[in-house]
């Protein structure tokens, strides 16, 4: 889909802001309020908006700890790796999961309370699954950058 420098615009907006109003989106892209509906519509039918969200912050609700895992499979059989993405989408500890080339086969985001936390995640959820061989797990310990916030113009 081709968009529109006010598309751009829109989306920049947006990403700045969910909760902006669309009088307030109308006058900084310079259209009427009806037309910014149309266009967030038409944006949203088209998959280029894919959510509205609130986006917390993980330690005030007490996940003070963020971690990247990566996984190495034992078995790499359609089932086996099917198995495993449908356990991925019931963990809420994994904000993410990547399937990867290279060395290890998943990426997975993941955010625990504490050590224990993690020590059961990891022993009681993740390295029983029968496809999992092993994994490697990165405790961050500063977050330089987070954002969900897509480049809307390309370099």
């Amino acid at each position: 889909m081709e968009l529109t420098e006010r598309d751009r615009l829109l989306l920049d907006c947006l990403q700045d802001n969910a909760q902006i109003t669309n009088a307030e989106l109308a006058e900084k892209v310079d259209l009427s309020t009806s037309g910014v509906q149309k266009r967030l519509k038409k944006l949203a039918e088209q998959g280029v908006i894919k959510n509205y969200v609130t986006v917390l912050d993980r330690k005030a609700v007490g996940y003070d700890m963020l971690c990247f895992v990566e996984v190495i499979l034992r078995v790499h059989d359609s089932e086996q790796v099917h198995l495993f993405d449908e356990k991925v989408q019931t963990q809420p500890e994994i904000q993410e999961c990547h399937r990867l080339t290279g060395n290890s086969d998943y990426l997975l985001k993941v955010v625990v309370r504490d050590r224990e936390h993690l020590d059961h995640f990891l022993m009681e959820v993740l390295l029983p699954l029968p496809a999992v061989d092993r994994v490697h797990t990165r405790i961050v310990l500063k977050e330089i950058k987070e954002t969900s916030k897509v480049a809307t113009v390309l370099p």
